[in-house]
């Protein structure tokens, strides 16, 4: 072993003899008289100057068995040990304390007799300092502590010159490694080790679960979430997506009906008095909303749909369901950003009926720019739910599955999309509201479809669209039924939550105060109804009778009496069933929570 001690390079080794003990009680007295001579003869020479000669070295020769140089020496290290040393001093030294330690131990080892040869225990490292200003490291060979019953104490050991921060700890054996005493401290290892294939076969059949390596055993809890994920969630969210969409399209149906109706007695109650009072708010935002569906109607009518169509279903550089999905993302996009637009719109319609004389150019020049940048952003909006209806059309009437290609591409991008994410239940709560916005939009482009296959399908066409239209739904369906339920699952939201959120919404259709507005559901219908008057009035003028143009005012100043009557009916049908429905529904909860507050 080689060690640096003040940039001196230091070797020595070590070597052990078993000392053999004799049994005759005469040879231990000899071992007893020559230890104590021993002792006291090299304790005496402690105590004196130290003299260089007065140690035994040997220099050159051999060394218990080992050759030496003429550089190296060899002595005695107690106990049958010796050490081996390159310098004189160093030999001086170690062989010093070394001696001392051996007398000791044969004093202690012929007291005892009887031993059949001395039991080397562990390696300990130690400084040994014999009056040099250089701490020189030896490895030398002790007895167990148990065994030697702490005979090896040595006054040597301490030298009186330094502290005890020389004294270096004891290098403990590495245990893990000795296989013997593994095998002997543990009997299942042995077992392991040793029993057959036979008998590890059986072993793993009777040990209970054949998945416990990579499994766990469940609780209570998880059971409770494997449940709710597969049934107490699904229909609630289905619930609340679906009275969701009809909450939609009320307001769709309110865009088409009240508002009108609205604008037509403000316009006969100005006629009746032929006198200009100020607005109040409601019919302000009335006009700026009649605005920008007129706008929107009136510029999508010079569409070619046909053209749009061909350009879509004719380029072969994006796949069909990738502009239906590009197409999304704007809607997304765009939805909400009009419902900003909107209400900022309907503010500024507040202040212009509400501000007063002095202020009311202001207000103007406001509600002007205001209905400039909606009437912009509804048309845009307009145009890219065409496109996208134009696209689902597509698709329906390939003949290559295409359809199935975008249900499927559509579908499970969202899902990847959604599921692996942290969401709280805030925003959970406005994806449900983006669901349901989503499904009546998907119900316009059906209406855009159904309009196009009257106009222009050839043949038997109505079996193949209820088909088509059927899967298109029930994989809608499906897709918000699984994102939602392992969303709650990832997320630790419990289906409580829905019924919570369904709460809001009947509370929002109440016109009822919630905690938070963010909680409401934002649905701007212009965009749709533009798409859709603009798609239904080629049908209208397609079944009207070819008669002069008197006859033809008349015909068309009836289909539009009879489809307001049949939409101000539906409205009717619908807002009634939402109102009782709400109603019922926060009754519900009320009870429910202040039978939960008595308990």
């Amino acid at each position: 072993m080689a060690l640096r001690n003040d940039g001196r390079k230091i070797s020595f080794e070590v070597l052990s003899v078993e000392g053999q003990s004799d049994p005759t009680e005469r040879n231990h007295k000899k071992r007893r008289h020559r230890a104590s001579k021993k002792k006291k003869k090299l304790l005496d020479r402690a105590g004196d100057s130290f003299d260089p000669h007065s140690v035994p070295l040997e220099n050159g020769g051999a060394c218990n068995g080992f050759e030496l140089d003429a550089s190296r020496y060899c002595c005695g290290g107690g106990g049958g040990s010796f050490v081996v040393c390159e310098e004189v001093r160093e030999a001086e030294s170690v062989c010093a304390v070394a001696e001392a330690r051996e007398a000791e131990s044969e004093e202690a080892t012929a007291v005892r007799g009887g031993m059949e040869g001395f039991n080397f225990g562990e390696l300990r490292q130690r400084n040994v300092n014999c009056g040099s200003s250089e701490d020189i490291a030896a490895y030398v060979v002790v007895r167990d502590e148990k065994e030697d019953g702490g005979v090896n104490a040595s006054p040597v050991e301490k030298p009186t010159n330094e502290p005890d921060r020389n004294v270096v700890k004891k290098l403990e054996t590495v245990e893990s490694l000795d296989w013997k005493r593994i095998m002997a401290e543990d009997p299942n290892f042995v077992y392991s080790v040793e029993k057959s294939p036979v008998s590890y076969f059986l072993e793993e059949m009777h040990n209970g679960n054949s998945l416990r390596s990579t499994t766990t055993l469940g609780n209570e809890k998880e059971r409770e979430r494997v449940y709710d994920t597969i049934f107490r969630l699904p229909w609630r969210c289905e619930l609340l997506i679906d009275v969701g969409f009809f909450v939609c399209f009320d307001s769709f149906l309110s865009l088409l009906t009240v508002m009108p109706a609205r604008i037509m007695m403000t316009i006969w109650r100005l006629l009746k008095t032929r006198q200009f009072k100020r607005l109040s708010t409601m019919e302000v935002s009335d006009f700026g909303c009649f605005l920008i569906l007129s706008s929107g109607v009136v510029l999508l009518q010079q569409t070619d749909i046909s053209l749009i169509y061909h350009m879509i279903r004719g380029q072969g550089t994006i796949k069909l369901y990738v502009v239906y999905n590009v197409l999304e993302i704007f809607d997304k996009l765009c939805q909400n950003f009009n419902g900003d637009v909107l209400q900022t719109l309907f503010l500024s319609a507040e202040g212009l009926a509400n501000c007063p004389p002095e202020s009311m150019r202001f207000w103007i020049w406001r509600f002007a720019s205001d209905q400039a940048l909606a009437v912009a952003a509804s048309i845009v909006h307009s145009f890219i739910l065409l496109a996208q209806a134009i696209t689902l059309s597509t698709c329906i009437v390939a003949h290559n599955n295409a359809l199935l290609a975008l249900l499927v591409s559509n579908n499970f991008a969202e899902i990847k999309s959604n599921v692996f994410k942290r969401y709280s239940e805030d925003n959970v709560h406005s994806l449900v509201y983006f669901d349901s916005v989503e499904r009546f939009h998907i119900s316009s482009f059906i209406l855009f479809v159904l309009a196009q296959n009257i106009l222009e399908a050839e043949g038997p066409w109505f079996e193949s669209f209820l088909i088509n239209i059927l899967l298109v739904y029930v994989s809608e369906m499906i897709i918000d039924i699984i994102k939602h339920s392992f969303i709650a699952k990832f997320n630790n939201i419990k289906p409580i939550a829905y019924s919570e959120f369904l709460e809001d919404l009947c509370k929002q259709t109440l016109n009822m105060q919630t905690k938070s507005a963010k909680k409401n559901l934002t649905f701007v219908p212009l965009a749709p109804a533009c798409v859709v008057i603009r798609v239904f009035t080629p049908v209208y003028a397609a079944n009207l009778p070819p008669n002069p143009l008197p006859w033809r005012l008349f015909w068309i100043l009836l289909f539009s009496a009879m489809t307001y009557v049949m939409l101000t009916s539906l409205k009717v049908l619908i807002g009634m069933g939402l109102q009782k429905h709400a109603t019922w529904y926060v009754n519900r909860c009320k009870k429910r929570k202040h039978h939960f507050h008595e308990d």
